[in-house]
């Protein structure tokens, strides 16, 4: 009878987790929003003043709960700040606006670096041989819970969202990816028509993309989204927060399928 008691215990906690983040979420984001964030964000992320009311309401539920759900670790002796918190808490819950979602419920660490960081891997050249190659990066999503940030980046694509070059954002669209498992360039739908629709449009932008690259490197999007699916999804993600009136003229079909994705559409924000 214990075992069984024991078992039902554990089944309800189970079945109440949702419900019981959910509250955790709700109390900790209808804190007020402390001055000193809200100078932070006014100051090193001009994009968060095209913000209608409701949404800037949104960010800072969200930032709060970032903040507190995620460990902030500097590397090789950084020390983090309060601004770096902020700032990285901003521009990741941008991407959370109006969905009703966890905040990357897979993400337990963000890792800093005051600049780019050197990384191995394994890549393969056009004879088909493997090279073991050193390169510096500004950023990483690792789907084992961690995301690594060059601050130097993040300070330069907050400045200017509109470069298309937002560190921040890229390696966040990564960890919405990998949700759904292995980042493919295809979070996780619920709905079976959606999924389609989605894997039809992005993968018609992809291979436009590589055309696109291939006959004169002319390209809105950054050419490092041709690379996989997976960065194309990135990419796109950058390009429709920093140059949302551009995409949806040169890319309508793109651009509205990320519309329906992220629950914003900010041509709406522009000036």
């Amino acid at each position: 009878m214990i075992l069984i008691a024991l078992a039902i215990i554990g089944l309800l906690w189970f079945l109440t987790k949702p419900a019981r983040t959910r509250r955790r979420h709700d109390r900790t984001g209808d804190q007020p929003f402390p001055a000193p964030w809200r100078k932070i964000v006014r100051r090193r992320m001009p994009y968060y003043r095209r913000l209608p009311f409701n949404l800037q309401r949104q960010l800072h539920q969200r930032i709060h709960v970032f903040m507190a759900e995620k460990n902030f670790i500097g590397c090789k002796g950084l020390e983090v700040t309060e601004e770096m918190r902020v700032l990285i808490a901003a521009q990741a819950c941008l991407l959370l606006l109006n969905r009703q979602t966890a905040c990357y419920p897979n993400l337990s660490d963000i890792l800093i670096y005051s600049d780019a960081f050197v990384v191995e891997r394994n890549e393969v050249d056009a004879a088909n041989v493997v090279h073991r190659v050193r390169r510096p990066v500004s950023g990483e999503s690792w789907a084992n819970s961690q995301v690594v940030l060059s601050w130097t980046d993040v300070l330069e694509g907050a400045a200017d969202i509109s470069n298309t070059h937002n560190v921040v954002i890229h390696e966040f669209a990564h960890q919405l990816d990998q949700e759904s498992g292995y980042g493919n360039g295809a979070p996780a739908f619920s709905d079976a028509t959606q999924a389609e629709r989605w894997s039809a449009v992005l993968n018609d932008e992809f291979n436009r993309l590589r055309e696109q690259i291939a006959r004169d490197g002319t390209t809105l999007m950054d050419a490092y989204g041709a690379q996989d699916p997976a960065e194309f999804f990135a990419v796109a993600t950058e390009t429709f927060f920093g140059q949302p009136r551009r995409l949806r003229a040169e890319h309508p079909a793109l651009y509205e399928e990320l519309v329906r994705f992220y629950r914003v559409s900010p041509v709406m924000w522009e000036d």
